[in-house]
């Protein structure tokens, strides 16, 4: 286990990468003694700086939903991170790509909560209950490291699960009025169709992996509360964008989410 001293400086590393821009070293590269539960350390520090910056958690995001990216990392379970309030661009607006690392995107179902859900024992029909509606959202993917670590799986849990920015969309749907395991999606780049895939490759049901949220919150004390958007985890590998891009992720039942990726250049 990492001292807490040093668990306080990779914190504020990543806090000051992403308002700075400038990359640091990965974590995994730099601690060889370093597990899993300093990277949870990390990343509910970065949580408690960003809050004093005065920054607000506005949800969550669970990654690693599918066996073959669990595999990929040598992860047994997926992994969480915060989402912020300043991470959420409104749809059909631009992405800043000058503000970005390494961005890929993702296309997810992303649950709002209705009431607060936590505890040890949260199932399918405690998600069911506590959710208001869900969206059709964008993902974007992105890190605040200069490469790929040794161990993603530290990396990425101390980095918010690596979580760039979110774009949800404006078409909300209750879950007792579609079937969740059911909802097709599929990228377009540039009009170009890139990927595609369903919803049921997310722990065979999206609210198993919010499930599985809530109860892993619960470990270190944080609820999921009223309000709160969780980003519930992709059913598409992470596509790579590039500037000037065009991104239209299109939903069975819940229609279509737009991004626009800038040119990348100062004006």
């Amino acid at each position: 286990m990492l001292p807490e001293s040093t668990i306080n400086q990779l914190a504020e590393e990543l806090v000051v990468a992403e308002e700075t821009g400038e990359w640091i070293e990965p974590i995994s590269d730099r601690f060889e003694e370093s597990d899993v539960e300093d990277a949870y350390r990390v990343g509910l520090v970065v949580a408690e700086m960003k809050k004093a910056r005065g920054r607000k958690v506005r949800g969550h995001k669970i990654g690693l939903t599918s066996k073959a990216m669990r595999d990929l990392v040598s992860a047994t379970e997926p992994d969480y991170g915060f989402l912020y309030d300043n991470w959420f661009i409104p749809e059909g607006t631009t992405l800043d790509r000058t503000k970005m690392n390494r961005p890929m995107v993702e296309v997810e179902l992303a649950f709002v909560m209705k009431s607060r859900l936590t505890g040890d024992d949260v199932h399918a029909a405690d998600v069911i209950r506590a959710t208001d509606f869900v969206l059709p959202s964008i993902e974007i993917v992105d890190s605040r490291y200069v490469r790929r670590g040794s161990r993603m799986l530290i990396d990425s849990i101390s980095d918010s699960a690596s979580c760039g920015a979110i774009m949800l969309g404006g078409n909300s749907a209750s879950l007792h009025d579609i079937d969740p395991r059911r909802i097709g999606a599929s990228l377009h780049i540039n009009g170009e169709v890139v990927e595609s895939g369903v919803s049921a490759a997310v722990m065979g049901n999206p609210i198993n992996a919010v499930a599985w949220l809530a109860r892993k919150l619960n470990e270190f004390g944080v609820p999921l509360e009223e309000g709160d958007v969780v980003l519930s985890g992709s059913f598409i590998r992470a596509i790579p964008i590039s500037a000037g891009d065009d991104v239209v992720a299109l939903f069975d039942q819940l229609g279509e989410v737009m991004l626009h990726v800038d040119s990348g250049e100062s004006a």
